[in-house]
């Protein structure tokens, strides 16, 4: 974050008022469609790789699977990205991963999301399939091609330099200051 950039505060009402009036502002309607998430990420128009990523960065965050973001999981998202615990963090990038929700990640989902990431940020100085192979090489501890939350979360958090590259390929950053300083709009 630059210097000018202020983190939301200590949750207060004056911060909650700001930000239930931002997203009311946002949306009006008070629920939040995957459409209007994509325009208010400046991300229509995706490859089909990108659109299957936001969809799935949408559907976390839609806790109540309704397939709208209210206020409430706005504020439940932004806290986790802002003030998430490390570990609060590496679940919601596990939940990311595990397209499928049978509470692991294999080769296949890792390679997919990674590609997807890829087609939106677009900067990366590897593949998605030495992404892949690199993750389940140093945390793969049995060798069994599949990923749980518990080799998942123990592997990355005693691995700097792969700590490192998950939170900056998977960074949401760029969500939060769409949230924070509103739409982009485009010229």
């Amino acid at each position: 974050m630059g210097a000018g950039e202020s983190l939301p505060g200590d949750g207060s009402i004056l911060e909650m008022h700001h930000y239930y009036s931002k997203f009311m502002r946002e949306c009006p309607s008070g629920q939040l469609s995957l459409h209007e998430f994509k325009k208010l990420l400046g991300l229509q128009g995706l490859d089909p790789q990108g659109d299957v990523y936001i969809k799935r960065v949408f559907d976390i965050f839609d806790l109540n699977q309704d397939g709208f973001i209210d206020f409430l999981e706005f504020i439940a998202a932004i806290n986790l990205v802002i003030r998430g615990k490390i570990d609060q963090k590496l679940k919601w990038y596990f939940k990311l991963y595990d397209a499928d929700g049978n509470g692991c990640i294999d080769k296949k989902e890792l390679l997919s999301i990674f590609a997807a990431i890829q087609a939106i940020n677009g900067h990366t100085n590897m593949s998605a399939e030495e992404f892949t192979n690199m993750i389940f090489q140093k945390i793969d501890v049995n060798n069994d091609g599949e990923l749980t939350l518990e080799e998942f979360i123990n592997g990355v958090e005693s691995d700097k330099d792969l700590m490192e590259l998950i939170t900056k390929s998977f960074d949401l950053s760029n969500v939060l200051k769409v949230i924070q300083n509103g739409r982009r709009h485009s010229v």
